[in-house]
């Protein structure tokens, strides 16, 4: 997967991210069959379903499908079999050189890709997703550049710095 691509940051957020997103999905038990006083086994308690996480979840699932679909058909691709999302993404991410070349796609794939990992961020209770980006700082030559998806925005973190990168569009 090619950093040289905006979709690549989020792509791979979304690659690390997206199962810890499904595992928050899934409640757990908390212990094995208690039992009462006799009686016999009581199902164990579980926590319950948190909606905002199967929402995120519907949504970046949804949106991954779509996004593979449209980058397939706009490149005169042939459809290609179901998939869990990171595979997905990874077919995707596969395409980028090819996505880059297309004018329209390319932004709305970075687009895409920066909204679902933002939105998978939220949902696991990151305040702001910070995603570290190859190359140095122009500014202060350190190795401190990350990627703000929330504010679409790409930042130097070192605090003697603190530049803001112009997004290059």
């Amino acid at each position: 997967m090619s950093e040289d691509h905006g979709g690549a940051v989020w792509i791979a957020s979304l690659v690390r991210r997206f199962p810890d997103l499904v595992e928050e999905l899934a409640p757990a038990a908390h212990g094995g069959p208690r039992e009462r006083r006799g009686d016999g086994p009581v199902g164990g308690t579980t926590a319950p379903v948190r909606l905002y996480v199967s929402d995120a979840v519907r949504d970046i699932t949804d949106g991954v499908v779509e996004l593979e679909e449209a980058v397939r058909e706009r490149l005169g691709l042939r459809p290609v079999p179901p998939a869990s999302v990171p595979v997905r993404l990874r077919r995707i991410a596969g395409l980028l050189d090819r996505i880059a070349a297309d004018p329209l796609l390319a932004p709305h794939v970075e687009e895409e890709t920066r909204r679902m990992a933002a939105r998978c961020a939220r949902a696991l209770g990151d305040p702001e997703q910070l995603v570290r980006l190859p190359g140095r700082c122009p500014a202060c030559d350190c190795v401190s550049l990350r990627a703000l998806p929330e504010r679409a925005e790409i930042r130097c973190v070192n605090p003697a710095c603190g530049r803001l990168l112009e997004a290059e569009h």
